[in-house]
């Protein structure tokens, strides 16, 4: 779901009065077909909605806040929970801080910024630090979206905006969080504080730690399986067809 677009025509005058299509289009880098598209469609995607916002130096959230279709989001935004910071903290770094851990070299700490996220895998991660256990079934009911339209969002690494929100609202975590896992907010914006990756990972037994890796690895694992089982099928298919 987008914005509707006569609101964001009525937002956008009210954000930069004055400026033409092209003046606006220059500043966001949006392409100017791609607006138009949008337009003639009557739907604006968020994405253009909050880099208008960032152009012209408008919190993002509360930009989005001003459409009915996320009414609540700048007051549902707070910091995001232990469990969602290590979803997000890749594999290859965990496996870091363990070793680090092992050699006895605590003062060299965890290098974050080495591991960017949203990374291969941080939706669905995200999504399962804050499922209670019915989450699908409850985001299905609130959303109108099959349970299995949600998993194959979710197995495809990518989670509507609108969808990302109603998750976090359920789950009783901030608004904004699906929206940074997600990449359509950088994680200042969507309330997360420098350093809070590092400090949730810090702050984990070694015993935790461990568990997690094993978790990481375990879940790896049936990826490259699958992978593996589907190279062999498609590669069967293509002899038997000669």
């Amino acid at each position: 779901m987008g914005i509707a677009a006569k609101a964001f025509q009525t937002w956008r005058t009210s954000v930069a009065p004055g400026e033409s299509t092209s003046d606006l289009c220059r500043k966001t880098g949006i392409k100017r077909s791609t607006l138009a598209q949008q337009l003639v469609r009557g739907t604006v995607s968020v994405d253009t909605v909050v880099r208008v916002a960032r152009a012209f130096d408008e919190d993002p959230v509360i930009a989005l806040s001003a459409f009915p279709e996320f009414e609540g989001l700048a007051e549902g935004r707070r910091a995001p929970t232990d469990a969602e910071l290590i979803s997000q903290v890749s594999y290859p770094c965990i496996l870091r801080t363990l070793l680090t851990r092992a050699a006895s070299e605590p003062e060299s700490g965890l290098q974050l910024e080495q591991c960017v996220f949203p990374y291969a895998g941080s939706v669905r991660l995200w999504f399962e630090a804050i499922d209670a256990g019915d989450l699908r079934q409850r985001l299905s009911a609130a959303t109108g979206i099959a349970p299995q339209n949600i998993s194959a969002q979710l197995s495809a690494e990518r989670l509507a905006p609108d969808v990302a929100v109603q998750a976090a609202r359920l789950s009783g975590v901030s608004l904004t969080s699906g929206l940074v896992v997600t990449g359509v907010l950088q994680p200042e914006e969507g309330g997360w504080p420098p350093g809070a990756r590092e400090q949730a990972v810090a702050g984990l037994s070694d015993v935790e730690l461990v568990t997690l890796a094993r978790d990481r690895l375990d879940a790896l694992a049936k990826v490259l399986r699958k992978r593996e089982h589907d190279e062999k099928y498609d590669h069967a298919l293509l002899e038997n067809l000669g």
